[in-house]
């Protein structure tokens, strides 16, 4: 009895203290720029709104960029981290297998076709459904072709990569046909969040707690399907069409932080690693909750430091965690073939 309440104990302190590095970001977030704010000055010119330059700033500036960074972080880490139990592979993601490549192609298309025909609060709302389409269009093609050619892991990244690599040359084929069909296209290729509003956000933010609250409903039936196939369909699951809502989730939580934030990489291939070495075996929901709350912080992180690094210029955030995540990449291959499970 002892062991177990020592056990919990740990698990909510874990929670708690990933909870409280988010909260830390996102303080950090508003405060740190341009014009640095002290705390006090921070909550005093949230409180104060639009009457003060400081809320101002914090209003229709910081505010949104630090929700968006903690949305898209949120979102693409329960991506990946549903993703590599359903898979059960460590080294998928969706960058790895397609899905951010598929949104991006989505989120191109949608714009080119009806940007200059449809108002800006439609695209708003259309942009996360365009880029979830191609996100689950990339899952599929790269399920298919992973499955007649041997359903091995590798071939899983493999024709991810080739499935990435030719949805990212349909994406810069139509920006350059179509050079005004996606604003920031430099930053949306990367990943960024300069300029990113309310507005934008507001559609996809809703989708993406939608689908991580629907994730961790299902909790139960991904912590059976992680057992492997056989031993589910002995349970009496229903594989397929657990894979598919599953898979359909991932879409759709990475196709709507694509959609605001662009084609960011590696965030959800690193945290879902940095939530297991922090829970440790369990269930799913807890990987999922940790994962979110992890992910929020470290995408918020990342932010501030393309924010801060080279003052006052500005990095695409993108390109922070490509330079953090192509190492831990590297380092899961090798460990991977000294036999490194996780």
């Amino acid at each position: 009895m002892k062991c177990f309440t020592r056990f919990s104990v740990n698990k909510a302190s874990q929670a708690a203290l990933c909870a409280f590095a988010l909260l830390l970001s996102v303080l950090l977030g508003l405060s740190l720029g341009s014009a640095r704010l002290s705390l006090p000055e921070t909550v005093l010119g949230i409180l104060e709104g639009d009457s003060t330059a400081n809320g101002r700033i914090l209003l229709y500036v910081r505010l949104p960029r630090v929700l968006a960074a903690v949305f898209a972080g949120s979102a693409l880490a329960v991506s990946g981290a549903v993703i590599q139990e359903v898979l059960a592979n460590p080294l998928a993601s969706p960058g790895t297998i397609g899905v951010n490549a598929g949104a991006g192609f989505g989120a191109a298309l949608c714009s080119a076709s009806l940007g200059s025909v449809a108002p800006s609060s439609a695209m708003h709302s259309l942009m996360p459904l365009a880029s979830f389409s191609g996100a689950l269009s990339a899952v599929i093609i790269v399920s298919s072709i992973s499955e007649r050619a041997g359903s091995s892991k590798i071939t899983l990244i493999l024709s991810g990569v080739a499935i990435s690599s030719l949805l990212s040359a349909g994406t810069n084929l139509i920006t350059t046909l179509f050079p005004d069909s996606l604003l920031r296209t430099h930053s949306f290729q990367i990943g960024g969040l300069s300029g990113v509003s309310f507005e934008s956000l507001f559609p996809a933010g809703w989708l993406i707690l939608i689908f991580i609250l629907a994730v961790l409903i299902m909790g139960g039936e991904l912590d059976v399907l992680s057992l492997g196939e056989v031993s589910a369909t002995s349970l009496g699951l229903n594989v397929k069409a657990c894979k598919f809502m599953f898979l359909a989730s991932s879409a759709m939580l990475a196709g709507s932080a694509v959609s605001f934030a662009g084609l960011v990489g590696f965030v959800g291939l690193i945290v879902p690693h940095v939530a297991r070495m922090v829970a440790g075996t369990g269930s799913s929901r807890r990987l999922i909750v940790l994962s979110a709350l992890i992910g929020g912080a470290f995408f918020e992180g990342c932010d501030i430091a393309s924010r801060m690094l080279f003052s006052p210029y500005e990095l695409p955030t993108g390109i922070v965690t490509a330079f953090l995540g192509a190492p831990f990449f590297l380092f899961l291959l090798i460990k991977r073939r000294r036999g490194y499970r996780y």
